[in-house]
């Protein structure tokens, strides 16, 4: 989303097939917040879904992550995998790890995620064809973040 642009709580835009809507480019901007340090840090970059043999989707992402001053570039690599429930995916790392399940169908979805001591809490929400976002609370004994990430259609 442009810095112009307002997020809008409370409407949400359904996807009644995800790995259709989520299929292209995006623009990323992801805003990383240490709640403990106060220390705020971005990335910036570009998400690509490509089709995968057998059904899914492999999301790449690439860019820049600053923090403390410091830029450097960052990446990952999930895959999106269709459920039984149509219009429904998992998601899982790139080892094949699960990581979470994503059902956008209401336009909003919710979801957790155990990483060793740590909890992510994941609310994701769709405004329109070509934006969406993320916000994970990232809570335990080694983590107090915030991350918030908006995704805009490419092209």
């Amino acid at each position: 989303m442009g810095d112009d642009e307002r997020w809008v709580p409370g409407e949400f835009w359904p996807v009644p097939d995800v790995l259709g809507y989520l299929t292209g480019s995006w623009l990323v901007r992801r805003s990383v917040r240490d709640l403990a340090s106060g220390e705020v840090g971005e990335f910036r970059g570009r998400t690509v879904f490509h089709p995968l043999d057998g059904g899914g989707l492999l999301h790449r992402e690439s860019g820049r992550f600053l923090w403390q001053g410091i830029a450097r570039p960052a990446e990952r690599t999930l895959r999106f995998l269709p459920r039984s429930v149509p219009g429904t995916a998992q998601v899982r790392f790139a080892d094949g790890r699960p990581f979470h399940d994503l059902d956008l169908r209401s336009g909003k979805h919710l979801t957790d995620h155990p990483c060793a001591a740590d909890l992510y809490r994941g609310e994701f929400t769709v405004q329109d064809a070509g934006h969406w976002r993320t916000v994970w609370r990232v809570g335990g004994p080694a983590k107090d973040l915030v991350l918030t990430t908006d995704y805009t259609r490419d092209g």
